[in-house]
C-alpha cells in the first residue's frame, strides 16, 4: 500500500461530528416543545444537568452526540409543521420569553444611579433581591439570550400584568421550589443496594463512580426556589487558568503545613484531632454570583468575593501559632482567595490585633452570597447524618465522595464538565484551611497547646482537649485519629552538673 493508498483508507474511515445549532437555539427548540431537561435526558440516558451544559456551551461527543443531534433535528421540524403553527394559533399561544416571576421575596427595584450588574459587570439601572442585574438579557454582557420560541402559557389574570419578572440569564437557573423534594441520595442509594442484591461494597463503590453527576443533580434539585442563578462557565482571568497542561494557576490557597518549633519541658501527650466534614463544611462560603470583574486599590467591599493580589502582613506569632497565609517562602504579593483575606483583615482587627491589615493591589470580584450553595450543603449534611444515627457507612461514603469530588472538580477537569468554577473550587478549599486555623486559634485562647496544623482537617494538641471541642462525628464536632508522646523526663544528672 502506497502512502496515497493509507491517507485514501484513513479518509474513507474518518467520521465528522454531526453539526449541532448553536447553544441558545437548542434551549429554544427544547422550550418550544414544552419539554424539561428531565425529559430530555431521560430519553437519551443523561443527566438534566448535561443537557443543561449542552445548553450553555459545552458540545457532547460520540454516540451521544448523534443522538443529540437527531432530538434537535425533530424538535426543529415539528416547531416549523405549519400544522402545529395553525393549531398554536387557534389556540391565541402567546409567544415565550426568557422572564420568570419571581414573587414576594425577589422584588425589582429601579436604581437612582446605574451600578455594576452582579453577572456581567456592566451598568444595570435595576436591581434584583438588592443585587445590582438587567432585567433584558440582551443588555447582560455573560451570555447570548435565547432566542424566543412560542410556548402554551395559561391565560393570565390582568391583576397580574404589573407583577415583577426577573430575566434569567443562561446558566445554571433557578427554578420553581417543588412542593414536595425528593430524596436523591436515599433513593440512589436503595437502587444501588437492589442493582447489587444487597452486597454493600460493590453497591457503595458504584454509588462512588458517580457522585460527581449525582452531585450535579442534587445541586439542580436544591437550587429550586433559589433567588440566584449559577453562572457555570464565566469568562475566567489567566490568574485562575493552568500555566502548563500538568501545572497550578497563580492563586495561593493558604494551605497550613505547620508544626511547632519549641514544645514546654517534660513529658506530654498529643491528640491529634480529625476535623469533621472539612469541605462540607467550607461550603458555606462567599462565593461569587456571576463572572469576576478587575478593579484595583485597598478597598474591600464585604458585598462582593473573589481572589486578590496582596501583600501578606508579616505574622510575629509562629511560634504559637500557623501563619494564616500557610507556609511560603517566597516574599512579596500574592494572589489569595476571599476566605484568606477576610480572615487576613479579621485578625488585624481591634478584636484580635495580631497583625496588620494586608495591602490591596488589585482584585478579580463578583457580587457575592454565603448562601449559594446552603441548601444543598444542608442536604448532604442531613443524609450524613441520618447515615451516622443509622449506621450506614454506604450513605455515609457516598455522600463523602458527592462533596469532595464535586468541590475538586469545578476546576479545570475532564470529570466534570458541567460547572466550571475554578473560583469557586479555591474559595471552598481556603474556607476550609480558614476553618482550621480558627480552631487552631480557639484551641490556643483556651490554653491548649498547638502542637500540628495540617491541611483542612488535622489539628494536634496538647491538654484536656475535651473543654474544648465536643467530640463525635457530627461536621460540627471532631474525634481523635492518633495519640502519642513527645518531650522527655529531665535528665537530674544533667541538671546536677549545672549546679
Amino acid at each position: 500500500m502506497t502512502d496515497f493508498d493509507a491517507i485514501d483508507a484513513l479518509l474513507a474511515g474518518a467520521r465528522q461530528e454531526v453539526p449541532l445549532p448553536p447553544v441558545d437555539v437548542r434551549r429554544a427548540l427544547r422550550e418550544g416543545l414544552n419539554l424539561s431537561r428531565a425529559q430530555v435526558a431521560q430519553a437519551l440516558g443523561v443527566s438534566p444537568s448535561t443537557v443543561g451544559g449542552w445548553e450553555t456551551g459545552r458540545d457532547p461527543s460520540g454516540e451521544v452526540r448523534e443522538k443529540y443531534a437527531y432530538f434537535l433535528e425533530g424538535a426543529q421540524a415539528k416547531l416549523a409543521d405549519p400544522a402545529e403553527e395553525e393549531k398554536a394559533a387557534e389556540e391565541d399561544v402567546e409567544p415565550a420569553t426568557d422572564e420568570v416571576e419571581t414573587g414576594e421575596t425577589d422584588e425589582v427595584e429601579a436604581l437612582a444611579v446605574p451600578q455594576p450588574c452582579v453577572l456581567c459587570g456592566a451598568p444595570a439601572h435595576h436591581q434584583v433581591a438588592g443585587f445590582p442585574q438587567h432585567l433584558d438579557p440582551a443588555d447582560c454582557g455573560t451570555t447570548t439570550p435565547a432566542a424566543p420560541a412560542p410556548e402554551p402559557e395559561p391565560e393570565k389574570d390582568p391583576a397580574q400584568a404589573t407583577k415583577p419578572v426577573r430575566v434569567v440569564p443562561v446558566g445554571r437557573r433557578m427554578q420553581a421550589a417543588a412542593s414536595q423534594e425528593p430524596d436523591l441520595i436515599a433513593s440512589a442509594v436503595a437502587g444501588a443496594l437492589a442493582k447489587h442484591g444487597g452486597d454493600l461494597e460493590a453497591a457503595t463503590a458504584a454509588l462512588v463512580k458517580k457522585a460527581i453527576p449525582d452531585a450535579m443533580a442534587l445541586l439542580d434539585e436544591t437550587r429550586k426556589g433559589g433567588r440566584y442563578d449559577v453562572v457555570a462557565h464565566p469568562w475566567i482571568p489567566d490568574i485562575l487558568r493552568k500555566q502548563t497542561a500538568r501545572g497550578a494557576d497563580r492563586i495561593w490557597e493558604a494551605r497550613p503545613k505547620w508544626a511547632r518549633t519549641e514544645l514546654p519541658p517534660g513529658l506530654h501527650e498529643v491528640t491529634a484531632l480529625d476535623i469533621n466534614g472539612a469541605y462540607l463544611s467550607a461550603l458555606k462560603t462567599h462565593l461569587p454570583i456571576g463572572q469576576l470583574e478587575h478593579s484595583t486599590g485597598f478597598d474591600h467591599d464585604r458585598r462582593r468575593a473573589g481572589v486578590h493580589l496582596i501583600t501578606p502582613p508579616a505574622w510575629d506569632h509562629e511560634a504559637e501559632l500557623p501563619n494564616p497565609i500557610g507556609n511560603r517562602d517566597e516574599p512579596g504579593p500574592l494572589w489569595v482567595t476571599e476566605p484568606t483575606l477576610r480572615l487576613l483583615l479579621r485578625l488585624s482587627g481591634p478584636k484580635y490585633g495580631l497583625c496588620d491589615p494586608p495591602e490591596i493591589h488589585e482584585s478579580f470580584t463578583s457580587g457575592a452570597t454565603e448562601g449559594l450553595l446552603e441548601k444543598f450543603r444542608v442536604a448532604l449534611k442531613e443524609a450524613r447524618d441520618r447515615a451516622i444515627a443509622e449506621g450506614d457507612d454506604v450513605t455515609l461514603e457516598y455522600v463523602k465522595a458527592m462533596y469532595s469530588k464535586f468541590v475538586s472538580t469545578m476546576g479545570e477537569s475532564n470529570y466534570n464538565r458541567e460547572l466550571y468554577r475554578p473560583d469557586w473550587m479555591h474559595l471552598i478549599r481556603s474556607q476550609a484551611f480558614a476553618n482550621l486555623w480558627m480552631k487552631a486559634f480557639k484551641a490556643h485562647e483556651e490554653g491548649l497547646t498547638v502542637v500540628r496544623a495540617m491541611g483542612t482537617d488535622e489539628l494536634h494538641v496538647i491538654g484536656d482537649w475535651r473543654r474544648v471541642f465536643p467530640e463525635g462525628r457530627g461536621v460540627s464536632e471532631v474525634k481523635v485519629k492518633d495519640t502519642y508522646t513527645v518531650g522527655g523526663e529531665p535528665d537530674p544528672a544533667a541538671a546536677g552538673e549545672d549546679d
